[in-house]
């Protein structure tokens, strides 16, 4: 079993749903974003999404290509973000980590290398924006073939045909964008995300996160009566821009997460 399955389980029989939190890694260097990586975790995150940076991050809203542009300009790489995931290892942080990024980077690196040394880092899958199912095969292979998971998207434009074959080929989790966009833009509206969240887990036997536009603890509370998990990245990020090394302002971080957490705590089981 997966870490990221195991999370998902523990989660469920105690009655929680998961909180998903994005960090760019190497935002503004990799030693200050490993700082703000277990604020996060200090507070209550369940799965860290760890973002690589990408010089053309085409999803993403101005708040995190901003910190990907800053992460590129710090000279973080491939390989010095699965440094960071071996650095939380041998500290001790257990949380599930997804390498979430794009795939040319990916591709660069070699992607049976790059399978086995995040493997050997210590990460659980990875998530690649930009790289639909019918064109995974290559790296659904080489993560396959190293016990991870493969995590794909899908959108409010997604037909039963797209569901069909990422159930054919995800593991650990599918991620539910709320709504069509880049992140960091507009709430999401709650009523139509449960309704696609609810014809998702009705195809596919994996739970459901829910990500793009979430901020506040109301919304996670809505967002987390229907979904399994769901994704605060924009918010996180915003507020790590700039942050200087004072403990003040990565205390406020995790206190941001602990108080998005509150809301997924004792929910309803998903839909």
């Amino acid at each position: 079993m997966s870490r990221i399955t195991a999370c998902f389980q523990r989660l469920a029989s105690q009655g929680e749903k998961a909180l998903v939190a994005y960090v760019t890694a190497g935002d503004p260097t990799l030693d200050q974003s490993y700082g703000v990586v277990e604020a996060v975790l200090a507070g209550g995150a369940d799965v860290l999404e760890l973002g690589v940076p990408f010089s053309d991050p085409t999803a993403d809203g101005p708040v995190i290509e901003r910190a990907a542009v800053r992460s590129l300009k710090g000279g973080t790489t491939v390989e010095g973000v699965l440094g960071l995931v071996r650095r939380l290892r041998a500290a001790g942080h257990g949380q599930p980590v997804v390498l979430f990024g794009y795939y040319n980077p990916f591709l660069q690196y070699g992607l049976e290398k790059l399978a086995a040394d995040a493997a050997d880092a210590g990460a659980d899958g990875f998530l690649v924006v930009d790289l639909p199912p019918e064109h995974s095969a290559a790296m659904h292979d080489a993560v396959k073939g190293q016990g991870l998971d493969l995590i794909y998207l899908l959108t409010p434009t997604s037909d039963q045909e797209r569901i069909d074959a990422v159930k054919a080929v995800a593991g650990g989790f599918v991620y539910y964008v709320s709504r069509t966009g880049v992140t960091g833009s507009a709430a999401p509206e709650v009523a139509a995300v449960g309704a696609q969240v609810a014809r998702i887990k009705a195809a596919i036997p994996l739970p459901v996160c829910v990500g793009f536009g979430i901020s506040t603890p109301e919304q996670v509370a809505a967002i987390g009566a229907d979904a399994d998990g769901v994704v605060v990245g924009s918010a996180l990020v915003a507020m790590a821009e700039g942050l200087p090394s004072g403990e003040t302002n990565l205390a406020g971080i995790r206190a941001r997460v602990d108080a998005l957490k509150q809301p997924l705590r004792r929910l309803p089981a998903a839909k």
